[in-house]
């Protein structure tokens, strides 16, 4: 690469570059990792994260838990609401009522896909926007209010 500073910026173009594989690539499920990125155009870790950041933002591709990005083909519909908003639309999915028990912390991490620290944050969120109540450390959440659900165009 010359010295001079690129006016795109390098991230973007190697963003687009690994863009152009994943539609070449039909079968092609995860991007190269960071240290293959990194390798392969002779960049910074940052550069390469932020080459992530530009693929996430167009929609090309996702972060997954522990894993590698996982790429988004067209067609695909991936929710980006907040997990809160996720979580409460359980609810309705299940039919839950007032009093209701809730699903725990952990069936919920497996059914999102995410760590139950993160779940736990997110009911956390709930109880205080007054959607669930807490019975207590080892007791099961109930469902103290439905939820109003916005339309999603």
């Amino acid at each position: 690469m010359s010295q001079q500073a690129s006016p795109r910026g390098t991230f973007l173009k190697i963003a687009d570059a690994v863009k152009a594989r994943v539609e070449t690539d039909p079968n092609m499920t995860e991007l190269p990792s960071a240290a293959d990125l990194m390798s392969e155009y002779k960049i910074s870790r940052g550069v390469a994260l932020r080459a992530f950041a530009a693929l996430h933002k167009d929609g090309v591709a996702e972060p997954v838990p522990g894993g590698r990005w996982r790429v988004v083909r067209a067609g695909e519909r991936t929710d980006r609401r907040p997990l809160e908003e996720r979580i409460a639309d359980v609810i309705a999915d299940e039919r839950l009522e007032v009093g209701a028990a809730f699903p725990s912390a952990s069936v919920l991490a497996e059914r999102f896909g995410v760590s139950r620290p993160t779940v736990t944050k997110a009911l956390d969120k709930l109880e205080a926007a007054g959607v669930l109540v807490s019975g207590g450390q080892g007791r099961v959440r109930t469902v103290r209010t439905l939820p109003i659900r916005e339309e999603r165009s």
